[in-house]
């Protein structure tokens, strides 16, 4: 294994215990359950999951949904269809907890963002929705440092020579780069306060720098604005 495998598998690779990601989706887990102390009793709906990321979980819901554009073989109930105008089938239905990790950055620009938060508060009287931050240094997909500050063209050629992250070696078309590149619209603060205003927004730190955004609304939390 060469070098920009290991560090590929080290910090990014979900399936190794020891990577740098497992470690903190296992963390994410447990402060999901601790927010959550009756998530073993609740319905819960997931935008955009699998059920293989839920095995991870120390406590397993009640009942789990998952919408996602693609079909999946499981034992859980499985809807295919956007999570920015879900299917019918969802019409009237409510859920105990809306989930989403890492997704809403993926879902193609503000209107379709705002379409995204309007489900998770439609379907759910409460909400765990996850995004990587913006302004942290490490653009978390390629694993390259400041890659969402640069200008499209440089973009595109850093994303097909850049030997790490989740698309190394993955892409030589600029093409794919540049459409691998935009498919990608990372989230800030102010925009997550904005989408779920009146969510706790729960920072994950990287020692002081924050990795992730969390936009919570529990059953303890009243509503309200953020108010950091």
């Amino acid at each position: 294994m060469g070098w920009a495998a290991r560090i590929t598998r080290r910090f990014v690779d979900v399936e190794s215990a020891d990577s740098a990601s497992s470690r903190r989706r296992q963390r994410r887990w447990q402060e999901l359950a601790a927010r959550f102390p009756q998530l073993g009793d609740m319905h819960v709906l997931d935008l955009g999951g699998t059920a293989a990321s839920w095995r991870l979980s120390p406590v397993q819901p009640a009942s789990l949904t998952l919408l996602n554009t693609f079909d999946q073989s499981s034992d859980v109930e499985v809807i295919v269809g956007d999570a920015c105008e879900p299917p019918t089938s969802l019409d009237g239905r409510r859920f105990d907890l809306v989930y989403a990790n890492s997704v809403i950055e993926h879902v193609g620009g503000h209107y379709r963002r705002e379409q995204f938060a309007e489900t998770v508060h439609k379907l759910g009287d409460h909400h765990w929705v996850q995004t990587p931050n913006r302004y942290f240094p490490i653009e978390p997909h390629f694993l390259c440092p400041g890659l969402q500050y640069l200008p499209l063209p440089l973009a595109t050629r850093v994303a097909i020579h850049w030997p790490v992250g989740n698309y190394a070696g993955l892409i030589s078309e600029p093409a794919i780069a540049a459409d691998r590149v935009q498919e990608i619209d990372l989230l800030g603060m102010s925009q997550m306060r904005f989408y779920f205003p009146g969510s706790e927004i729960v920072r994950e730190r990287v020692g002081p720098l924050t990795k992730s955004l969390i936009a919570c609304m529990a059953p303890d939390r009243l509503q309200g604005p953020y108010p950091g």
